[in-house]
């Protein structure tokens, strides 16, 4: 016979709480990875298919830039009210909802009739996907404490390298397959929905969960957000660094497969999947191996995990140059040496990314990172390729003027853009990441310091 008070055997002990939230974090961050897998596959759709867009349209090199840029600068600029939204309401509602947006959008951009209309409806997804990020690394930062976050934070960005290597390796064969290129927008909208229920089920969890100091619980609202945010110092070292990062990502993203095509003279499925290989597989190993040295390193210091970033980004920089002066003939070269330096830029992600949670409090830390992409997208990610796209066409141009035919021109013309901006913007991020290793460490225990005092 047993008594009414219940057997100890029964109650969940502490080990069994902390299993049942180490179960919710890895599904939740499962989840988040497979959103931020098919964020970039759609994001990179246009990309893949800019020359039969290019052909069809009668575009410039300047206006694909143009293309993917606006999508940019909205994802940045509406990243900053919706990065507030997510530091005030559901996070996990908030991210659904966006990718129901996104998705949709991405269909309909598979019935452009023009140039106008292809780039009203990437807007529309740029203001889709601005809902993500803030409120996936501000999840993120509560689903895992600090020592743990770089790996957390690499297992999620490896949506960037898995996304775009099943868009280099599908876009290509859908497009040949179906005879067009509106086709792939189509059918990527289709995961996207499955996944968005995903966000309507789940449990997020509670601000500052992960914290070792206790943050508030209250949802009281926080005066002069922004001044807080950039009133860090770390904060604008990492936004020079992620200036530079997205100046040369979407340069490369935007013009690699086109240069496979011109520059190599290799088709557009060959392109695409080579592009997959150099982007792609490259940060599968760059995030897996980035996260664990990085968190690794942040058992020293915060500054010591940064610093990685900041050595392996350099280090990029003679890699891709040297590969941007080859000639035609040398395509496997170019696939292993600017593989190389892309792998290593990878780990800008996984030590740049984890810094803005070492520093900013978990009120703010949707509003930080919205701020942070809002910098970068705007004076990198945007900027980048339009600079590509017009120095692509001014170098064919003086090519054409030397004689040089025209199908020569316009290949010699990216290659020589690219060639200029890729290891320009590296060098930049490492400079960035290098400023932002001597300060984090200061900035990290005056964050606890204030969060302790309420």
């Amino acid at each position: 016979m047993t008594s009414g008070r219940p057997r100890e055997d029964f109650l969940p002990t502490e080990k069994d709480e902390q299993g049942a939230q180490a179960s919710n974090a890895g599904r939740f961050l499962l989840l988040l990875f497979a959103a931020n897998t098919f964020n970039f596959y759609d994001r990179a759709i246009p990309a893949i298919v800019a020359e039969p867009i290019k052909i069809e349209f009668g575009l410039s090199d300047l206006q694909i830039g143009v293309l993917a840029a606006a999508f940019t600068v909205v994802y940045a600029l509406f990243g900053l009210p919706l990065g507030r939204l997510a530091d005030n309401r559901s996070r996990a509602r908030i991210m659904g909802w966006g990718i129901v947006a996104w998705s949709l959008l991405t269909a309909a951009s598979g019935a452009a009739w023009n140039y106008v209309s292809l780039l009203l409806m990437r807007v529309g997804v740029g203001i889709g996907e601005a809902s993500y990020a803030p409120a996936a690394n501000s999840t993120i930062a509560d689903l895992y404490p600090a020592h743990k976050r770089a790996r957390a934070f690499g297992l999620f960005q490896l949506g960037l390298p898995v996304g775009l290597i099943l868009a280099y390796f599908s876009v290509g064969a859908i497009t040949e397959a179906f005879d067009s290129w509106r086709a792939p927008f189509v059918l990527a909208a289709i995961p996207g929905l499955l996944i968005a229920i995903g966000f309507f089920l789940v449990r997020e969890p509670r601000r500052g969960a992960s914290e070792k100091v206790a943050a508030p619980t209250t949802a009281e609202k926080v005066d002069r957000p922004f001044r807080r945010i950039l009133a860090v110092p770390t904060m604008w070292c990492l936004i020079i660094a992620g200036i530079g990062a997205n100046l040369a990502a979407y340069s490369v993203n935007t013009f690699t497969v086109p240069l496979f095509q011109r520059y190599f003279g290799v088709s557009l499925t060959t392109a695409a999947v080579l592009t997959g290989v150099v982007v792609g597989i490259t940060g599968l190993i760059g995030l897996l191996v980035g996260g664990w040295v990085s968190d690794r390193a942040a058992g020293r210091s915060t500054g010591a995990r940064v610093m990685v970033g900041a050595v392996a980004t350099l280090l990029s920089v003679p890699l891709t140059w040297t590969a941007l002066t080859l000639g035609p003939d040398a395509t496997g070269v170019f696939v292993l040496l600017f593989g190389a330096g892309w792998l290593l830029q990878y780990l800008y992600y996984t030590s740049a990314y984890p810094a803005v949670a070492d520093v900013v409090p978990p009120r703010l830390r949707s509003t930080a990172t919205a701020v942070f992409f809002a910098a970068f997208y705007l004076l990198g990610g945007a900027i980048g390729p339009v600079i590509a796209g017009a120095l692509s066409d001014s170098f064919a141009a003086t090519a054409l003027a030397a004689g040089a035919g025209e199908t020569e021109a316009a290949a010699t013309g990216l290659r020589q853009a690219l060639a200029v901006i890729v290891p320009i913007s590296m060098a930049i991020t490492a400079v960035g990441l290098f400023l932002a290793a001597s300060r984090v460490g200061r900035d990290n225990t005056a964050m606890k310091a204030a969060v302790e005092a309420g």
